[in-house]
């Protein structure tokens, strides 16, 4: 099977007098296949910007965009990579706990 990742929004933080997001948490499941084999969740603060996006016209590709531009594509990567270690980890385990009797 092949192993992949995916980006998902899990909540923002918000200011409710104009909508500003402030903080994005978000998760990246490791799917082998479409079985998911592993995840992690990590959390961004955004600066404001000069011009917001209104809150109801948010979607989740763009609060994305922002994560994965926050976080910069080296880290970005490295998150990816560390989710497709652990699940060839899990799909061929290098060590293993017990007692041969």
């Amino acid at each position: 099977m092949s192993i992949t990742t995916k980006w998902e929004i899990n909540t923002l933080e918000r200011e409710l007098a104009d909508g500003y997001v402030k903080k994005v948490i978000y998760r990246v499941i490791g799917l082998d296949g479409s079985e998911e084999k592993a995840r992690a969740t990590g959390e961004v603060e955004l600066a404001k910007p000069d011009t917001l996006v209104p809150y109801k016209d948010l979607t989740e590709s763009t609060v994305l965009g922002w994560v994965k531009t926050k976080l910069g594509t080296d880290a970005t990567a490295s998150i990816e990579k560390s989710l497709e270690d652990e699940i060839a980890l899990i799909n061929t385990p290098v060590e293993a706990t017990g007692k041969p009797w």
